[in-house]
């Protein structure tokens, strides 16, 4: 039975790294030990981890400048331990949705926190572009994709000091200079890996300016010494992003993704727009490429459509909880016959219901 699987996170990964992961389980790479099994300090699970740090470098075209940390706590835990390790005094950051506010109120525990830009009074519809970053700041802070909204930044500011991204949902989706940015952090359960895990990628030369005693746990500079097993990390979903890192290579790396994931975008939006009973709310310039999201124009019709699109074995097309409505997450694993398959079900219910 084929599922079409929308889900925002954790959400689809190919079907390949699934079907590996599930073998490693079993037995991993012949040792007759389980994945799960293994030791962390183990030269399988070091390889594992050096060879996940080549391929992200490798694939975002970085240099030995930057430091690659698989951690725990999610991407919410990187809203404190971002202020933690670069903010002095006073910090600027983007409020672009859910996730970018939560990081600002995170942010504000640990010193100053000048917002350059809020969509909150438009209710996240848009990104502005119309702001000036201050020279004096300890670092910019944005989110590069709002999973709740479905907006995307399309261009990122250029400036002196530390740009930091929030990637979490469509971190190896496009091709961009990576060099620019001092920190990106990722939740790994969108796009590259089971939940569980967060990338950190950091220029080293941005930390240790900190005038505060960092606790362990929250200081990258240890994590970066102790090769990201400080303490135990998770085994099976590093060996997970590997494999899905080793996949985006062999599908042709970030340019391939990039067109196909336009593609599949252009298609839905395409549909939403010509078609009678749906609307995004979204400013056609920061659409998200990753998370589309829509509405049905008349309420009372819902019923009728999460009917239809269920029976179809379409999963994780529920908007988020705080919004409503739809929302079609389209990461890199989701084939793009499921995208037309979802078109057809949504020309169909026009058919029926227009």
């Amino acid at each position: 039975m084929k599922i079409h699987n929308f889900n925002a996170g954790p959400s689809v990964l190919p079907k390949e790294v699934v079907k590996k992961s599930a073998q490693s389980i079993i037995n991993f790479n012949g040792s007759g030990l389980s994945l799960l099994e293994i030791s962390h300090r183990s030269i399988d699970f070091l390889e594992i981890i050096e060879k996940a740090t080549f391929l992200i470098k490798r694939i975002m075209n970085l240099n030995d400048d930057y430091a690659i940390l698989f951690l725990q706590g999610g991407a919410t835990l990187q809203f404190s331990m971002v202020p933690y390790n670069l903010m002095n005094q006073e910090a600027s950051y983007l409020d672009t949705g859910f996730w970018a506010h939560n990081a600002i109120k995170e942010a504000k525990k640990f010193g100053k926190v000048k917002v350059l830009f809020s969509g909150k009074n438009k209710n996240y519809t848009y990104i502005s572009t119309n702001y000036h970053i201050p020279c004096d700041m300890d670092y910019f802070h944005c989110t590069s994709n709002n999973t709740i909204v479905g907006t995307q930044m399309k261009i990122f500011p250029r400036t002196s000091i530390p740009i930091v991204c929030d990637m979490s949902s469509d971190i190896f989706s496009r091709k961009l200079d990576f060099c620019q940015f001092g920190l990106i952090y990722a939740s790994a359960q969108k796009n590259v890996s089971s939940a569980g895990m967060t990338i950190v990628i950091v220029k080293k030369n941005i930390l240790g300016t900190i005038r505060k005693n960092i606790p362990s746990y929250m200081d990258y500079k240890i994590h970066i010494q102790n090769n990201s097993i400080l303490n135990t990390p998770n085994v099976f979903s590093i060996y997970t992003s590997m494999l899905t890192l080793k996949w985006i290579e062999n599908q042709g790396g970030l340019s391939f993704l990039e067109k196909n994931n336009q593609k599949k975008a252009k298609l839905l939006y395409d549909e939403i727009d010509q078609n009678n009973l749906f609307e995004n709310k979204i400013h056609q310039e920061n659409r998200s490429n990753m998370n589309v999201t829509f509405f049905l124009k008349e309420k009372n019709l819902e019923k009728e459509f999460n009917k239809m699109w269920k029976k179809e074995n379409i999963v994780g097309l529920d908007g988020h909880r705080y919004l409503g409505g739809y929302r079609a997450s389209i990461y890199n694993a989701l084939p793009l016959e499921s995208v037309q398959f979802l078109i057809e079900i949504m020309k169909e219910f026009e058919r029926k219901f227009s």
